[in-house]
């Protein structure tokens, strides 16, 4: 009766003290930041989009209306091994946040035995055995007789549990699905990088597609150039040098041609680690760039905070730095330890519940660090600055990210207007050119006015092609800066 006494006490403790924990350190609260009303680069006459107005909010490239680039992302997506990398980066971090949960609960371990034991009837002879992993015996010869082996089998528990009465493990628990979440944040910021990589790296390819028929009809127009000018060297009504003239320009516009193939080809080689498969097995054909890039709509500021991984990343890292704060401060508090142990030794395993071969304890100790030469003191003091950092590095990451649309939002304004310069500029170019071959087969300018006026055009409509490779690549960015198609609602800390 005493013993069932004294377990009863022994619990009423123990809930009291449950029902009284707390979590010490302090609660964390979202750190502030200013989000300006608007972008500053915004168009005039720009509203807030709307819901129904965004594009899908998960396969943001389908905006591009690009079968093709949709194909390709999907592929990394499934294949990536930066992502793959991510993914399990993330994958270990929720692993973590169970190791952490299970601080809550008691520790068991348990052992099981068999004895085998032979003693001389005199006692002068023994022999003992045991089938636990390390088996010892010992054994003294005797002239006396021996007696019958007997078994002995027992078992043992043992368990011990210390409650988390100051919420240090709760601290910890909380600390795990904060860094969990960031990881999963991370992941997602990673995905959108390479994501946004591969749709850049893939314009910009178009772009180049571009340029090469753009050098193709060049160099088309070149020898008929050539042509033109030799019949008027071997008529005698042009100058030996126009001819040459004509040779070198077409031999340039050749080897800028081939040039151009090479950086296609380098493209073509990122694409293809993108999507995880060796350059020597892909292969894009051939195919004219878009020529105007989509609307993309935008959201009011604030809203990019729910919109960016990378700023949810680190919102959660400093939410992680907060409850670190808390782990270090209970480490100032006792810590309470409940233990209890039971043995069963008997012949047989079928007198292992009999209460004479049973026999257990129940404890308690409550430990306190006395002295630590100032250790928990700096520890609280580091955990302080550490959460400090973050949180500047939290608020520098929302600047840089409002930095990222302003920068893509002029962008895809400037490049609007100078892309529509850039064309007329184009069109000019090529209606002047064609005035001046007319008065050189006239014989009223000399050749070097066709020289000058074909490195003209040629400029102007390389210039005109790759600003409009560069609004495409540029919608990318801005979408990119957006956030792409993730919301910080995708969180879970597993």
């Amino acid at each position: 009766m005493t013993a069932k006494k004294n377990l009863k006490h022994l619990m009423l403790w123990l809930c009291i003290l449950l029902l009284s924990a707390c979590k010490v350190g302090p609660d964390y609260v979202r750190p502030t930041v200013i989000a300006p009303a608007k972008y500053k680069e915004t168009p005039k006459g720009w509203k807030v989009a709307q819901p129904r107005d965004m594009y899908d909010r998960g396969p943001w490239w389908r905006v591009f209306h690009d079968d093709q680039l949709s194909k390709l992302e999907s592929q990394l997506n499934a294949t990536n091994q930066t992502v793959a990398q991510a993914y399990a980066l993330y994958m270990q971090a929720r692993a973590l946040v169970a190791e952490a949960r299970s601080n809550f609960f008691p520790l068991v371990t348990g052992s099981a035995g068999v004895t085998r034991q032979r003693q001389g009837s005199s006692g002068a002879g023994t022999f003992i055995s045991s089938s636990a992993s390390s088996t010892t015996g010992a054994f003294t010869s005797s002239s006396a007789g021996e007696g019958n082996p007997s078994n002995s089998h027992s078992l043992f528990l043992d368990a011990t549990w210390e409650p988390d009465i100051w919420g240090s493990v709760h601290r910890q628990v909380e600390a795990s699905a904060d860094n969990a979440q960031a990881s999963q944040a991370s992941l997602a910021a990673i995905r959108l990088s390479s994501q946004a990589a591969l749709a850049q790296d893939y314009f910009t390819l178009r772009a180049l597609d571009n340029d090469q028929k753009i050098l193709d009809d060049t160099v088309k127009e070149y020898k008929n150039a050539l042509k033109l000018t030799k019949n008027q060297y071997t008529a005698g009504t042009a100058a030996r040098t126009d001819y040459i003239l004509a040779k070198t320009q077409l031999e340039t516009a050749q080897a800028a041609a081939l040039n151009n193939h090479t950086a296609r080809s380098q493209f073509e080689h990122a694409i293809a680690v993108l999507v995880n498969l060796p350059p020597a097995n892909f292969i894009i054909l051939a195919r004219p760039c878009p020529q105007r890039p989509p609307k993309i709509p935008v959201e009011v500021p604030s809203l990019l905070l729910e919109r960016r991984p990378d700023v949810a990343e680190a919102e959660r890292l400093a939410a992680q730095a907060n409850a670190q704060i808390g782990v270090a401060i209970a480490a100032y508090f006792p810590v309470l330890t409940l233990s209890s142990t039971g043995n069963v030794t008997n012949p047989g395993f079928a007198h292992w519940f009999s209460m004479p071969a049973l026999s257990w304890s129940l404890g308690s100790q409550l430990a306190e660090t006395l002295i630590d030469g100032g250790l928990r003191a700096a520890t609280v003091d580091a955990a302080r600055a550490n959460y400090n950092a973050t949180v500047a590095s939290y608020r520098q990451t929302v600047l840089t990210a409002f930095q990222n649309v302003e920068d893509s939002l002029v962008a895809q304004r400037i490049l609007s207007k100078e892309t529509k310069v850039q064309d007329q500029a184009a069109a000019d170019a090529k209606f002047a050119l064609n005035l001046v071959l007319n008065q050189y087969k006239a014989g009223t300018v000399n050749y070097t006015a066709v020289i000058v006026q074909q490195n003209t055009t040629y400029t102007a409509m390389q210039t005109a092609s790759d600003l409009h490779g560069q609004q495409m690549t540029s919608a990318v960015s801005l979408i990119k800066a957006l956030g792409g198609g993730w919301d910080v609602a995708e969180l879970n800390a597993g």
